[in-house]
Parts: C-alpha cells; sequence; structure tokens
C-alpha cells in the first residue's frame, strides 16, 4: 500500500476539527488515566506548540494531526493522531516509518511519550522504540541514533 499522504501547516481554520480529533482519538485514554477531558484542557492540548502542528491529509482530505519538534540530535513527536475512522490501515506505521527514516539519514534520535492506557505502544515497540522513562501516566519511549 502507498497512500497519498501529505502534510500542510494548521492554521486557525482547523481548531475546530483538530478539537473533535482530539476528542476522539484521546479522550478515552485520557479518561482511563484518570486525566481531565474537559473543552478548556483539551483545547490546550491542541493549541501546545501549534506552530508544529500539521494538519495530515489522505487524498486531499484530513484525516489527522502530527507536530514535530525537530533539533540538531533529535526528532520529537509531539502528537499524532489519526481518524478513527482511517485507523487499522498502516498509516501510523507509514508516517512513523518516514520519520524514522529522515532521522537515520540524519543520525538523529526519535522520541515520544505514550499513555500507558494507550495501545500505539505496541506499534512503537514493533518499530523499534524502547522504553527509556515513565512517570504516573505515561511512558517515553525513544530509538537509537541513526
Amino acid at each position: 500500500m502507498n497512500p497519498d499522504l501529505h502534510y500542510r501547516q494548521a492554521d486557525e481554520t482547523d481548531i475546530d476539527f483538530l478539537l473533535d480529533l482530539r476528542i476522539k482519538t484521546m479522550n478515552p485514554h485520557y479518561e482511563s488515566s484518570g486525566l481531565s477531558t474537559d473543552r478548556e484542557t483539551t483545547l490546550g492540548r491542541v493549541l501546545y506548540q501549534f506552530e508544529k502542528a500539521n494538519i495530515i491529509l489522505l487524498d486531499n482530505e484530513p484525516i489527522g494531526l502530527l507536530k514535530l519538534d525537530r533539533t540538531f540530535t533529535n526528532i520529537e513527536v509531539l502528537q499524532l493522531q489519526i481518524d478513527p475512522s482511517t485507523q487499522g490501515k498502516g498509516l501510523g506505521k507509514k508516517i512513523l516509518s518516514d520519520i524514522l527514516e529522515e532521522a537515520s539519514s540524519a543520525g538523529k534520535t526519535v522520541s515520544l511519550s505514550v499513555l500507558k492506557t494507550n495501545k500505539a505502544q505496541h506499534l512503537y515497540k514493533s518499530l523499534g522504540f524502547t522504553i527509556t522513562g515513565e512517570d504516573e501516566h505515561s511512558y517515553f519511549m525513544e530509538t537509537e541514533r541513526g
């Protein structure tokens, strides 16, 4: 499968889409972790480092969000969310594989955090991420330098 994935910078007209996406993809994990899911908190998570937000487009339709923080030695996946209606098709794996390839070419690590209640951690482990730390709610994971 070679999906037609593209990205575009998010802007203020995307906030309703991103708020809805976050509620659908993340609130169940926040609820099971005992974390707040009210609208104000959820909006704060959407707006966190908003300048790094990219809308994921599949066949020119918005299906998700990718926020990356690139530094000299690391690419941090701040947020990756794919609409539940398009999950299970290998899109997350494809996106992460592309990030891992970029990092490997540049000699960088890739890091992220995942809620302990989020089954996405299994995907991350299958792609070579290892747990390097944890707090009450999350695992901190990264890959080895490329």
